[in-house]
């Protein structure tokens, strides 16, 4: 994974994102309507500038890793992800307006991780050890 650069930030904003719908009732089984939900997370992610690495559609919940902007929070993030996307399913399937007849079909809830291609031990270890690394490079003595 690559970092990305913008004006005055470089660095990696990916998560992994799941949330279900209400009640975490089986909606998405026919293959036709995961196909339909996918499309319009795909396009609510392009529309706000999260780039979507991977998304699965499951019967009951869905998975996505994304990368975010760098000014974006996770909870931003989701919170435009499933409003825009409840917002177009039931415009395109009011079917499920029987459902959902309050008219939120994601669940409040949510998980999220942070991904990268650093593992947090290292990255801890980087942080503990770096200005020992740093003061040998720059000939300085270590102390400890």
């Amino acid at each position: 994974m690559e970092l990305i650069s913008s004006s005055h930030s470089v660095g990696q904003n990916i998560y992994h994102l799941e949330w279900c719908p209400k009640y975490r009732y089986h909606m998405m089984r026919q293959e036709q309507i995961q196909k339909l939900i996918e499309d319009v997370l795909r396009d609510v992610a392009q529309r706000h500038h999260i780039t979507v690495i991977e998304l699965s559609v499951m019967p009951d919940h869905i998975h996505m890793v994304a990368a975010l902007p760098a000014t974006m929070s996770v909870s931003s993030a989701l919170h435009l992800l499933k409003g825009a996307s409840s917002h177009e399913i039931f415009k395109q399937i009011p079917a499920f307006r029987r459902r959902y007849p309050r008219g939120a079909f994601w669940s409040p809830g949510k998980f999220f991780r942070t991904v990268g291609d650093a593992d947090a031990d290292t990255v801890i270890n980087y942080v503990r050890n770096h200005r020992f690394q740093q003061a040998t490079l720059d000939g300085f003595p270590v102390t400890a």
